[in-house]
């Protein structure tokens, strides 16, 4: 557990580890940017978080604690999770979650639909569209080969890992490949950061139940 020797009553500590980034960042009132930390390190998260938030707080102890749910790489999904809820329960403060995907939007969008892809497992891709002012899913969260997701995101501009691939696929429209930074959670609607710290996964799981 980090030891905390100063309190910051009104900085939020933004945790973001879903995909091949790892990401952390301080969001203080009217959401200024405090600190943040931006790395990609492919599936290094595991031990790249911890001493990374280490390293953002400098002894700050936060006043509540956002972490990103997924969809995204299931090992990213659980250590991010896992760490702000052993971090929420040491420093007795409250934690929310918010979705990847959401995230992604929220930094590309002025409010125009744009769908977007995420790589996932399998071959597939995460899918959803997002837009509106306040930003807000227009979609269901899907995970789709690229042939599918091509059928079901029709707006002009995808964003994401696996946008590329989308906009192949379907052989029109502007990619913009880009992965989750904790940062940009400030841009996120209130509905869209205050969701339960749990996982969302964006499928099934691979393993069947034994009959």
């Amino acid at each position: 557990m980090l030891s905390m020797t100063e309190q910051a009553p009104t900085v939020q500590l933004v945790i973001e580890s879903t995909t091949a980034a790892c990401s952390v960042a301080l969001i203080g009132p009217d959401d200024i940017i405090v600190a943040e930390r931006h790395e990609i390190v492919g599936r290094g998260h595991a031990e790249r978080l911890m001493p990374m938030i280490g390293e953002l707080l400098e002894g700050r102890r936060p006043a509540s604690i956002l972490v990103d749910c997924g969809p995204g790489s299931f090992t990213g999904v659980r250590v991010g999770l896992a760490a702000a809820h052993g971090l929420a329960i040491g420093w007795r403060i409250p934690l929310a979650g918010y979705s990847s995907l959401a995230l992604l939007a929220a930094a590309a969008t002025d409010g125009a639909e744009l769908g977007v892809a995420l790589e996932g497992g399998h071959g597939e891709l995460f899918v959803q569209s997002y837009g509106g002012d306040p930003l807000a899913p227009t979609a269901n969260l899907r995970s789709l080969a690229p042939s599918a997701a091509a059928a079901v995101i029709r707006s002009d501009l995808v964003i994401g890992s696996g946008a590329a691939a989308l906009v192949a696929a379907r052989g029109y429209g502007r990619a913009l490949d880009a992965l989750p930074r904790a940062a940009d959670a400030r841009l996120l609607p209130p509905e869209l950061r205050s969701l339960p710290a749990r996982p969302i996964y964006g499928r099934a799981p691979d393993a069947k139940p034994m009959t």
